[in-house]
């Protein structure tokens, strides 16, 4: 049943401070109920060291408490660092206390009488807006970073894209870091993306970094976050991601000093912010790609060994698309589906002639390239020249006959043999006669 106050406050962790133990058993009873985690402090000290173990969506403070007031706790946590939303409980609404509470950044205030449903819709509004900006945060950084559009299925039914839905499927319930390695325009981010939706986090962040296109001068403050002078926090990609997924491609061309710095949080699953005196607990599984050959780099001594080895413990190596020809033909025809319908323009015809010539295409830049030629032939109302068939411009998607299938089967097995029919025959378990009258046939 769909909680009344929203589904924000399933998933959050909260800290409730009060030094009245009734207030805080108060609070306790109505919240736990409906959050993921409720921890109680009753006083600053107890605060403190409740947010050096645990990272919290949010804190509930009562305004007076002994030694201190809550804004003066607030204020002094802000320069350690804070990267919580505060709500504030008070019995005196006063416009300097406001005004201070504003600059602290405190989220709400709830004043003293209250009932159960004033402070659960007052978390649920904190919790609502702290979600939105996070995920607003998280879309200008997907419209920021170039190369980050990888939004489609795994695709295909060859042996090898098989094989790696197999080590998916049986790496989705784990909590294990992945590797993956392939050629340009393999798919490594498409896979990551399927890997993350196959989890029991698909419901939280996926979010890629591409470590070659990041500001080595501003690296850790986008990746770990910031605190400015006035003890404001800024929160990095290892925060927003909390929960998910951070994905990080073409990791080979990380920063050493980076690396460094990645290779604790990998070990400890906690971050520090720049400027900032406390560590921030995390709840992050991580994926990585890369097209280069990280052994070769760690013996340049381009790459950390150390970090090698604790990034590396599952390994899936995305096969080109020149191994896995039979699917080249249903991308070809999801390709020009798409683009026939975001472009709004007529499709083109996928003859047997055209069909054929891609599908013996080398296509060295992998999925990427093909899916790049389609978009551009659609533009230009023509396949290059290399692909062109006897088609015409059409609407329809691609369907082969019994006889485009066999003959493209042969001439593929006749590629991977070099030419040797014997030894084609030999794997299609046919005789040596039927391969030569179909070649024959076709005027070879």
């Amino acid at each position: 049943m769909r909680d009344e106050y929203g589904e924000s406050l399933a998933g959050a962790s909260i800290l409730v401070i009060d030094d009245e133990p009734g207030m805080r058993n108060f609070l306790t009873k109505i919240l736990t109920p409906r959050c993921k985690r409720v921890e109680q402090a009753g006083s600053a000290i107890e605060a403190s060291a409740a947010l050096d173990r645990n990272h919290f969506d949010l804190v509930i403070l009562d305004n007076i408490m002994p030694g201190k007031t809550g804004l003066d706790w607030l204020r002094e946590q802000g320069k350690v660092g804070l990267f919580s939303d505060a709500i504030l409980i008070t019995a005196y609404a006063d416009l300097e206390t406001a005004i201070e509470a504003l600059r602290v950044g405190v989220a709400d205030f709830v004043l003293k009488p209250f009932r159960a449903n004033q402070i659960l819709n007052a978390v649920a509004r904190a919790l609502d807006r702290k979600i939105l900006r996070r995920d607003n945060s998280l879309l200008k950084h997907e419209l920021s970073v170039e190369g980050s559009t990888a939004r489609g299925r795994l695709l295909g039914n060859s042996i090898p894209i098989n094989n790696v839905r197999e080590m998916l499927t049986r790496l989705a319930p784990m909590p294990t870091p992945v590797l993956f390695t392939g050629a340009s325009g393999t798919g490594k981010e498409v896979a990551a993306r399927t890997l993350h939706t196959m989890s029991d986090r698909a419901e939280k962040p996926f979010v890629a970094v591409n470590c070659a296109a990041i500001s080595q001068d501003k690296c850790a403050e986008d990746l770990f976050g910031e605190i400015n002078e006035d003890g404001q926090g800024r929160d990095g990609l290892f925060l927003l991601a909390d929960g998910g997924v951070l994905f990080l491609d073409e990791v080979a061309q990380m920063p050493e000093k980076m690396q460094a710095a990645l290779l604790r949080v990998l070990e400890d699953q906690r971050i520090r912010p720049v400027g900032a005196e406390r560590d921030i607990p995390l709840n992050l599984r991580f994926f990585f790609a890369t097209n280069a050959d990280l052994p070769a780099a760690v013996a340049k001594g381009t790459f950390r060994a150390d970090l090698y080895h604790r990034i590396n413990v599952v390994n899936i190596d995305m096969p080109p698309l020149k191994e896995r020809s039979e699917d080249i033909v249903e991308l070809a025809a999801l390709f020009m589906d798409q683009f026939t319908k975001t472009l709004a323009l007529p499709g083109l015809d996928l003859d047997d002639d055209t069909l054929l010539k891609i599908s013996r295409y080398s296509w060295p830049g992998n999925v990427r390239e093909l899916r790049n030629m389609i978009e551009r032939s659609v533009i230009l109302g023509a396949f290059p020249e290399e692909f062109a068939g006897g088609g015409q411009v059409t609407g329809s998607r691609a369907i082969e006959t019994l006889d485009l299938v066999t003959k493209r089967h042969i001439l593929n097995v006749l590629d991977a043999c070099d030419g040797n029919r014997a030894e084609a025959s030999r794997r299609l378990g046919v005789s040596r006669k039927t391969v030569d009258r179909k070649c024959a046939s076709w005027g070879m």
